[in-house]
Parts: structure tokens; C-alpha cells; sequence
């Protein structure tokens, strides 16, 4: 159930109200504190409602359309664009709008309305009047191209009723506005940087990633670096600098006329977007009135829907795009449906908070890598891939400080995080740089939410999200989503905890890390196949298992555990097989005393046998660190 923004439930608040009696929400009243709190409208505001400004005013005005939309006075183009995108998903806007027939003038109007977004992981119900800021009797802000219809001005008082005012609005990323329309995961991608315009190749598989996401209900936004120049200026093609964009429609459009066309199947990837403004459109190839259409049949131009107008809206070639936009804004609805035909992803959801504390161990917010020293005090997220590989998606989200505008500490934190190996066995924190082994990391931004896809092999990892600056501190959600359950959870113990029993069975007096970077296996000659090495390390009671490296005679492996060991003077041993079908073959070990004064560094090991005969050599050598420490948390 949506929780109540401010304990105002819409259903209660209605019945109290009517015609006669219209809703006036104390919670965000039509006073300048709800305009602005540094730069005041330019001109001298009345608060109207709906049937004060028009005749027979409404929600919707035949339909809900991304056309509806045209940006006031704010600077929030970003949001303007996103309400574009979100009219194209009726899923979607049937979430922000409940009871949108309901909501409808009728003979319950009552003045007031809700609007629902989704904030830091769960759905918000936010309660408005329809009291809305005007100047000589039109509106300021967001306003829709039919003079009777409200939905976009009232969805966007209840945005800015939940950021404190209409000016807090100011700025923004339209994939912010998405998320919170939706629950999406956005990934911010860099259009020059990645250069996609002069790769072809590159380009080509950008487009299909696109046009699956777009197929599958995804929200893509896109604008251009000011640069230099001065914000919403435009360029010598019509775009606008600083300027937010929504994509309206992404298509691999068909080239010719009649069948021909369709037996030559020759296509072109084309990309359609939408100015917030209603107006100022791109003027290059494909823009409504360029030569290019004539290469496109009547029916295929009648599907795309072509018009002749400075409506905003414009279509242009995917290379184009690619060439004359910066960036772009790709929000993805994860389906973690179990009943559906597209890939279903396994989601894990942890809500943690970067604090600090005098205590090491407990201060929990330790910066980026740069802090050596207090990196590995960040709050820890432990994982598992399961599979031999699997893809992995990371979001990192901060709460958003929008709302301490007012207060004049509405900055976002530079945020991001780092994907680390860790031992198979690893169940308590991170304590030690040197036996970190780093798989990704993301980029520090002051954005919102930060995105990763990568592939993972197969073994144990730790997600590490940080501030880029120590001693800084917020609240974060994590998001991971992989194919199979994960068993993501928050590492929180330091060390093994002493319980009523532990005196029965003794106290862990070191840890000791191993690490096996490689073997060199001799007995066979050249000939690898049908060898198929593992490792076994064993530690008093416990034992742990590599995977098996297919037909090498030098296998890498790039293996690690630790254990927190009783019996100080019983030896670890590291054993090499090789898995034969069921009838696994012993290829030979090494014992390790496993000390503090050890030799810390990676040594090259002869194999030997085991048992009776365990002073015997083996053909082959194994490469491998030991770290062993009486400190419980050096590890």
C-alpha cells in the first residue's frame, strides 16, 4: 500500500469536502513559501483554481498525449520531459494517476486531488489542492496545450509539494523524474565519451540495446553540454544547449516505396524526440520537412505519423543523435516477474546509511579508494554468483536533498561504489586492502543514482558503496539484480562473535588468508587435455573448493579463503586435483604452517605427496600468498 505523505489520506480528506466546501491543503499553501525561496515569479501571482481560469476545466482532454506538455517559467525542463515519457506508458502514468476517472470534474469535485511517486523504494500518495500560481490570469508553470486541461499543472504542484517548492524544481536530470515515476533503474551513459558516432559497430549494437529497452517499456531521455556556451542556446541545427529532450519513439525504419521495399528489407535506425518547450525543433536530416521522407513509402510515413509542424517533436537518424547529444538518460524496468515471457532478474534491495563514528570499526563512512586507510569502513554488501558467469546489475541511489534547498543544502554527495573479489568463504567484513582483489568500479558523480552492468564469474563478492569524500554522510538504497538468487546481505560482524559455548570449544586465535594465483602441473608432459585441476584448501574441520579449470597444465586460478583457526600449530594443507569424470585424480599438495612470521609475500611451492609418503615431491609447483595475523580484524 502507498504510504501517505504526511498522514494525509486522500479517500478521508474528500469525504470532509465538496462544492461548497473545497479542499485548501495546509500542508502546502498558496503563500510565496510554496513559489520560491531565493527567486521570486516575475509578476504578481494569484492563485487560481481550474474553473477560475477556464470553462469546464479537466484532467484529461481527449486522452493523456506526450503533445499535452509545455515547460513555464522554472527551469525544469528535466521534469517537463519526463511527464512527456511518462503519457507514453499508460502502466505507468495509471500508477502517478490513481482513480484517474474518479479524479475527473464531476459532481464530486471537491478541489482536491493525489498524485502517487515512487521515493527511495516505496510509492508516496501526495494530496494537493487545485490552487495553482498565476500571472494575469495564466498559468506559470508546466501548463498543458489545451487551456482546459490540468493533469500535468497538478502532477507537478504534487512533485513540488513533496520538494518543498516550485523552484526546488529547478535543475534536475529527467531520469530522476522517471525513477520516481516508475521505480527504474536509470543508467546514465555518455554519448561523446563512448563515441558511438564514429563506430560503426559500436553504434550499430547500441541501437539494438535501445531498442529492446524501449520495446520492453524503458524511458530514454537525452541533452546536450552547455560547453562553454551560454545555457539554452542553440545550436546552428535547432537543438537547444542544457536543454532536457524526451525520446518519443525509437524505430528501425524501412527505405522505399511499394514491395520493392519490403523484398530489399533495406532499413534505416531513426530516433524521435520531443522539445518540453512545444517548439524549437532539430532542422538536419529527417527533421519534419527534410528530403530524406522521400525516401520512406506513404504507409510507412503514415505508421511514423509525420507532421509538418513546431510542435517540439522531430525525428533524426540514430547516427545524428549519437553525434549532436552529450547524454543520455536510459531508465530500465527490471522484470522480476516469475510469470513472463522476457528475462526475469532476481532483485536484491538494501537500505544503509554512511555515518560516521570515532571507532573505526564503527565509523561507516570512509570515502573513495583514495582514503586508504578508511575505505573498508564503508557499510559492506556481500554476493554470490552462482552460475559459471553471470550479468550483474548494480544501482546505487542516495536519498535526494532536493528538499534542503530552502536550508541552501540541496547538493547531491559524489557518490559510487566498487565491486571487490573476495575469499569463497568470506562472512564477516573487510578489513585489509592488500588481499582485495577489484573486478569494478563505478565513476563518482553528485548524481542521484549510480548504474553498473557487468559480468561476474562465478564465485563471492563484496559491493562497497562510498562518498567520494571520507566522513561524509547520507542515507543510500542498493539495488542488485542477477539471474539467480544472489543471497546479497550486508556484512555487519567484525569477527566470529563469542557466545556461551564458545569456552566448550575453544577461541579463534588467528585468521589466516590464502591466496593460490597459479600451478604449473608436470607429470603430463604437453599434454593437457582431459586435466581439469581444482584446489581443496583445508583449515582444522573446514575445506573449501576451487572450480575446476578445463584441460590446462597451468591453470590460474586466482583463489582465496579465510579461515579463523583454533589450533594454532595444526598446519593448513592446499591440495591440487584433477576432475576425471568421477574418479578424481590426486596431483599433490603443500602443508603451510600458517603463522604470523610467515613469509607474507607470493612464493612458488613444490607439490608434494600426501599421507605415508608425504615427504615425497610431485611434479609441479603451486604459486600462493599466506597472511596470518593474532588480530582478529586485520583481515
Amino acid at each position: 500500500m502507498p504510504v501517505a505523505y504526511r498522514n494525509q489520506h486522500y479517500a478521508e480528506l474528500k469525504k470532509q469536502h465538496n462544492k461548497e466546501n473545497l479542499f485548501e491543503d495546509p500542508e502546502f499553501p498558496a503563500t510565496n513559501s510554496s513559489l520560491y525561496y531565493k527567486k521570486p515569479p516575475p509578476g504578481v501571482v494569484q492563485w487560481k483554481r481550474p474553473g477560475e481560469i477556464c470553462e469546464n476545466p479537466h484532467l484529461f482532454v481527449e486522452g493523456i498525449s506526450s503533445h499535452d506538455l509545455n515547460q513555464g517559467i522554472v527551469g525544469n525542463c528535466w521534469f517537463v520531459a519526463a511527464c512527456a515519457c511518462l503519457a507514453l506508458k499508460s502502466n505507468l502514468w495509471e500508477k502517478v494517476i490513481p482513480d484517474w476517472k474518479e479524479q475527473e470534474w464531476d459532481s464530486n469535485y471537491a478541489g482536491i486531488f493525489h498524485f502517487r511517486f515512487w521515493i527511495f523504494g516505496e510509492w508516496i500518495d501526495v494530496v494537493i489542492d487545485d490552487r495553482l500560481p498565476t500571472i494575469n490570469g495564466q498559468l506559470i508553470y508546466c501548463q498543458s496545450k489545451q487551456n482546459n486541461e490540468f493533469w500535468s499543472a497538478l502532477l507537478e504542484k504534487a512533485y513540488a509539494k513533496l520538494f518543498g517548492c516550485y523552484e526546488s524544481l529547478a535543475g534536475g536530470n529527467t531520469g530522476d523524474a522517471v525513477v520516481d515515476f516508475s521505480g527504474a533503474v536509470v543508467e546514465a551513459i555518455d554519448l561523446q565519451k563512448e563515441k558511438y558516432y564514429a563506430d560503426q559497430n559500436k553504434q550499430d549494437k547500441f541501437f539494438e540495446d535501445l531498442l529492446k529497452a524501449w520495446n520492453r517499456g524503458g524511458i530514454i531521455s537525452s541533452s546536450i553540454k552547455p560547453q562553454g556556451f551560454r545555457l539554452e542556446s542553440r545550436t546552428d541545427n535547432g537543438l537547444v544547449r542544457g536543454h532536457a529532450y524526451s525520446v518519443t519513439d525509437v524505430k528501425r525504419v524501412r527505405l522505399g516505396h511499394g514491395l520493392r521495399a519490403y523484398f530489399k528489407n533495406e532499413t534505416i535506425p531513426l530516433i524521435r524526440l520531443r522539445n518540453p518547450w512545444g517548439k524549437t525543433e532539430w532542422t538536419g536530416a529527417w527533421s519534419d520537412s527534410s528530403e530524406e521522407w522521400s525516401k520512406i513509402g506513404e504507409t510507412e510515413r503514415g505508421n511514423l505519423g509525420i507532421t509538418v509542424a513546431d510542435d517540439g517533436e522531430f525525428w533524426m537518424s540514430f547516427t545524428d543523435w549519437c553525434k549532436n547529444f552529450s547524454d543520455a538518460d536510459v531508465c530500465r524496468l527490471i522484470n522480476t516477474s516469475l510469470i513472463s515471457i522476457q528475462k526475469n532478474w532476481d532483485e536484491a534491495v538494501n537500505f544503509g546509511k554512511w555515518t560516521r563514528n570515532s571507532d573505526p570499526l564503527l565509523n561507516r563512512c570512509g570515502g573513495c579508494v583514495n582514503h586508504r586507510q578508511t575505505f573498508l569502513q564503508n557499510p559492506q554488501y556481500l554476493f554470490d554468483v552462482t552460475k559459471e558467469s553471470d550479468e550483474v546489475l548494480i544501482s546505487l541511489q542516495q536519498k535526494d536533498r532536493r528538499i534542503y534547498r530552502k536550508e541552501g543544502q540541496g547538493d547531491n554527495l559524489d557518490i559510487g561504489f566498487r565491486v571487490v573479489k573476495v575469499e569463497v568463504n568470506r562472512k564477516y567484513r573487510l578489513h585489509n586492502m592488500e588481499t582485495l582483489k577489484s573486478m569494478h568500479k563505478s565513476t563518482f558523480l553528485p548524481a542521484r543514482m549510480m548504474f553498473m552492468r557487468c559480468e561476474l564469474p562465478k564465485g563471492r563478492y563484496v559491493v562497497i558503496p562510498t562518498t567520494f569524500d571520507a566522513f561524509m554522510e547520507g542515507e543510500f538504497m542498493l539495488r542488485l539484480y542477477t539471474d539467480v538468487d544472489s543471497g546479497c546481505r550486508e556484512l555487519v560482524k567484525d569477527k566470529p562473535q563469542t557466545k556461551c559455548w564458545t569456552p566448550l570449544f575453544g577461541y579463534p586465535q588467528v585468521v589466516t588468508h590464502i591466496y593460490v594465483d597459479r600451478a604449473e602441473i608436470g607429470q603430463q608432459g604437453d599434454q593437457a587435455e582431459g586435466i581439469n585441476p581444482y584446489l581443496i584448501i583445508s583449515c582444522e574441520s573446514q575445506s573449501v573448493k576451487s572450480i575446476a579449470k578445463k584441460n590446462s597444465l597451468t591453470p590460474e586460478f586466482q583463489f582465496s579463503a579465510i579461515f579463523f583457526r583454533k589450533k594454532v600449530r595444526e598446519p593448513l594443507t592446499v591440495q591440487l586435483w584433477s576432475d576425471d569424470l568421477g574418479s578424481d585424480k590426486f596431483l599433490g599438495q603443500v602443508t603451510l604452517s600458517g603463522r604470523p612470521d610467515d613469509v607474507s609475500h607470493l612464493q612458488q611451492l613444490q607439490l608434494k605427496n600426501k599421507g605415508s609418503k608425504e615427504a615425497d615431491n610431485m611434479p609441479g609447483k603451486i604459486a600462493l600468498r599466506i597472511l596470518t595475523s593474532d588480530e582478529l580484524t586485520a583481515l
